[in-house]
């Protein structure tokens, strides 16, 4: 049986997957939360095999949810709901960790077929944000080789692009203010720029989409 874990503030989306679920052969209900804080303890503590996390929740988001517990627990996927397509948020947790993504008025076999299909090792993402992931690796795969950018420097250039301040992005993935300069730094030598302007630019010109994903 796919042990399934739950964490959505809408009681009524919660509700009906609790019960989708609970009467199914095939899953075992391992727990329902209402808040990002109330999941945390309790999805270390379970392990389900599949966690199914709202993207939108009162304080701590889904994304940083995932973001908090995804290297504590391998042996979960991360499935991320939402009620729209919103390509920013979807990527943002795709790189977060999430291993599919699913709107919250999906059918019941829409479910359960994201569920399983996560516990077989796939990953489940509708075909036009599909589409739009593969865009984004075909136009920026090259240069970012070409710059020899790591995965956090992306990350952080990235939010950087957003506006965020170097506080919020640290508390955002979960690093260290320093570490957050010292990443633009190194993102700067990489570059031959001298500040984040420059280097939102240099790397915007060549990966428009990167930003925008």
């Amino acid at each position: 049986m796919i042990k399934v874990a739950i964490v959505e503030d809408n009681l009524h989306y919660r509700s009906a997957w609790a019960n989708l679920l609970e009467n199914a052969d095939d899953f075992l209900l391992k727990g329902v939360y209402s808040s990002a804080e109330e999941a945390l303890p309790n999805l270390l503590l379970h392990q389900p095999d599949i966690a199914i996390i709202s993207i939108q929740l009162p304080v701590m988001s889904g994304i940083s949810l995932i973001q908090r517990v995804r290297y504590k627990m391998p042996g979960t996927h991360f499935l991320i709901c939402t009620l729209y397509q919103d390509n920013d948020r979807i990527f943002e947790a795709l790189i977060a960790g999430a291993a599919g993504y699913i709107l919250k008025n999906a059918s019941t076999q829409e479910i359960k077929n994201a569920v399983k299909e996560l516990f077989s090792g796939g990953a489940h993402i509708c075909p036009y944000i599909a589409r739009n992931i593969i865009t984004l690796f075909q136009k920026t795969k090259g240069d970012i080789n070409q710059y020899g950018l790591s995965y956090r420097e992306l990350e952080v250039l990235r939010l950087v692009s957003k506006g965020l301040l170097y506080k919020e992005i640290a508390e955002k993935v979960f690093i260290s203010g320093n570490t957050v300069k010292n990443h633009l730094k190194s993102i700067y030598k990489k570059l031959h720029v001298q500040n984040k302007t420059e280097a939102i630019n240099i790397f915007q010109s060549r990966n428009p989409i990167f930003f925008n994903a």
